[in-house]
């Protein structure tokens, strides 16, 4: 109780019948209906001084409660369930062997211009993410069926043996594989650089990207003309995809 409370002399008659009326006050009566005792009005006026006082002391805590929570859960990376359930990746390229990594039976029937597939791909670092998407092996699998922004980037470091070799054609292919059915070509790029005979490397990038409906179950790769590509630049290639709300 505050201070006009307990200061209060214990055991007062008047105070007494005054807390007893206001117990018997029926739900909803102003305190103008104890106007005929002072007292008494002016007892009721202290005790829902005190009650509003409480009362706004709780719901300010609870207030500050959720916002610092909302704060910590934001600031430790978790986004609120809305934007979290919205289906994206991004994935970095890893080193790969051309005759082990770039096998074309695992990935099904590929095109001569764009036989090897790329299966090595970082999924969980600072540059790269998965989110209520799957990724397995070289290839993102759609979860959630919709409208998808599908992408990807090649950073070729091509080395010339000669002079016949000064243009060679670089390409790029995104492939959507259909559940239990062969790729379908839905990208392609193509680049032909001519670089100076006496240069050790020839450095070319390919960047392609569309929207495509997609179902659940369908997966997504990426296969190249060469898999003389720079590893070494996280920034440089990548592959990726995400859900639109269209």
């Amino acid at each position: 109780l505050p201070s006009q409370l307990k200061s209060q002399a214990p055991g007062n008659t008047e105070e007494l019948r005054c807390l007893q009326v206001l117990n018997q006050q029926p739900e909803g009566s102003s305190l103008e209906e104890l106007s005929s005792s002072q007292g008494c009005l002016k007892l009721a006026s202290t005790i829902k001084a005190y009650v509003a006082t409480v009362t706004e002391s709780v719901i300010r805590r609870s207030a500050v409660k959720e916002a610092r929570r909302s704060y910590f859960n934001t600031s430790e990376g978790q986004l609120p369930p809305k934007a979290a359930g919205k289906p994206s990746a991004h994935l970095t390229l890893r080193p790969q062997s051309l005759t082990q990594d770039g096998n074309p039976q695992r990935f099904g029937n590929l095109s001569q211009s764009c036989r090897h597939a790329i299966s090595r791909w970082e999924h969980s670092t600072l540059h790269s993410h998965v989110q209520n998407m799957t990724y397995r092996d070289g290839r993102l699998r759609v979860e959630q069926p919709g409208k998808y922004y599908v992408y990807s980037q090649i950073y070729f470091r091509y080395r010339s043996a000669g002079a016949r070799d000064s243009g060679p054609q670089l390409v790029q292919c995104i492939q959507w594989q259909p559940s239990h059915s062969q790729p379908v070509l839905l990208l392609k790029g193509v680049g032909t650089k001519c670089w100076a005979p006496e240069a050790d490397y020839g450095l070319h990038t390919l960047y392609q990207g569309g929207l495509f409906e997609l179902k659940a179950g369908d997966e997504l790769f990426v296969s190249v003309s060469s898999l003389a590509i720079d590893y070494n630049d996280a920034a440089a290639s990548y592959f990726g995809a995400f859900r639109l709300d269209l």
